[in-house]
């Protein structure tokens, strides 16, 4: 079982930075792929970014490639997004999902993850 708590959200005006951190408990953390999801009002769940459970090898929306970066930290049970040049369009719910064994790829096309934490809202202004 592993629950995952996020933090770091809030409001930001567009070029700003802002970084997000996913907690997780459980002894086995360093065996999920993990990954961020985005949602904006209105719109449907999009991936983000996602980081393999043991390569350390990353994959991005297209959309934030040279802006995001996802990192993690197994000692410590976390996984960061830190978000740079942000956009208005970057405004969403932002939450975190581990995948346990997952290529990031893969998770970047599943429809459900094993465990979800519960979400961070980041407003950018313009």
């Amino acid at each position: 079982q592993v629950q995952l708590v996020e933090s770091g959200g809030g409001l930001v005006q567009a070029g700003g930075s802002l970084g997000l951190s996913c907690v997780g408990s459980g002894r086995s953390f360093s065996s999920y792929t993990m990954g961020w999801f985005r949602q904006a009002p209105g719109k449907e769940r999009e991936f983000v970014a996602a980081i393999h459970w043991s390569s350390g090898s990353t994959y991005y929306l297209d959309s934030v490639k040279g802006r995001f970066t996802i990192s993690r930290d197994n000692a410590k049970n976390t996984v960061y997004l830190q978000m740079n040049s942000l956009k208005p369009e970057d405004t969403a719910v932002y939450s975190c999902a581990a995948d346990r064994l997952t290529a990031v790829r893969t998770m970047g096309v599943l429809s459900s993850h094993d465990y979800w934490g519960q979400g961070t809202q980041v407003t950018v202004s313009s």
